[in-house]
């Protein structure tokens, strides 16, 4: 088989090895342009905005290769949209060259409710922003933090910290008005359960704070058994009725079991009005 190879000298063989060496060579750098599409440049067209599909479509036709690379979300665009590319639009790259496109989540991510309560509306519209959810509605309430907020709102009701909501939701805030220029009797709430308490309190605007017994298991139906301040002060052998404005704060103390109640701690309905 080699026979032309073994009877040839030595020098025409190597003269064959280095002529074919030199054509293969030649052949590489000569193709080199068409595998590399040498001087054959196309301007990269911008698909921002662009749904992924339509986006991939115009790129492939043009010659380019389409990665994706990373995903955002941005409540204000389309899912799956083109948000970045890179090279961006309008830059002239080689044919086949990989545009890398960074896409619009197809759907939002959760985030944690954090708890706003207490900050002022300045910080709580701050850290919504860095959290990628938005300010709804405000509404207010006496209380002596004004701009504080008392309660935060989602979907109209009451949010914990901690839970799970979409990124773009819309947190709605109770927030403190200040202390109201009027003020009202105080409320009799010896023997309530704190939820009646609770209730009567927040029809009056009057804010609480409920110090609970060791052995309370079940707040809701507990017993208010002191508060402070109280329903009557005795001055000069005169019992006068206390008064309190909105905004400001009652404590009222939880027990399992109510006192007996007696002439001194309950009061006509009308006294409460």
């Amino acid at each position: 088989m080699f026979n032309f190879l073994t009877h040839r000298p030595l020098w025409v063989n190597v003269l064959v090895v280095l002529v074919v060496t030199a054509l293969l060579i030649l052949l590489f750098f000569g193709s080199l342009d068409y595998i590399t599409n040498h001087n054959k440049y196309e301007k990269v067209p911008s698909v921002i905005g662009k749904n992924i599909d339509a986006a991939r479509k115009i790129l492939e036709n043009k010659g380019f290769e389409v990665e994706v690379q990373d995903s955002l979300y941005i409540d204000t665009l389309p899912k799956l949209a083109v948000i970045k590319q890179s090279p961006g639009g309008d830059a002239t790259v080689k044919v086949n060259r990989t545009i890398y496109l960074t896409l619009n989540r197809a759907k939002p991510p959760l985030v944690e409710m954090p708890n706003l309560v207490g900050f002022s509306i300045r910080n709580a519209e701050m850290y919504l922003e860095n959290l990628g959810l938005h300010r709804g509605d405000t509404t207010y309430r006496p209380d002596i933090a004004k701009n504080a907020v008392l309660e935060q709102l989602h979907n109209g009701q009451p949010i914990k910290s901690g839970t799970k909501i979409y990124m773009g939701s819309t947190i709605g805030f109770v927030l403190g008005s200040g202390v109201s220029d009027e003020d009202v009797a105080v409320p009799n709430l010896i023997g309530r359960t704190y939820a009646q308490a609770k209730s009567l309190l927040r029809s009056k605007n009057i804010n609480f704070t409920p110090v609970i017994d060791m052995n309370v298991t079940d707040t809701a139906n507990s017993y208010v058994t002191r508060q402070s301040p109280t329903k009557y002060t005795e001055f000069d052998g005169e019992r006068r009725t206390n008064r309190i404005k909105p905004g400001q704060n009652i404590d009222i103390w939880l027990s399992t079991k109510p006192l007996q109640a007696d002439t001194t701690t309950v009061s006509p309905p009308e006294d409460e009005q």
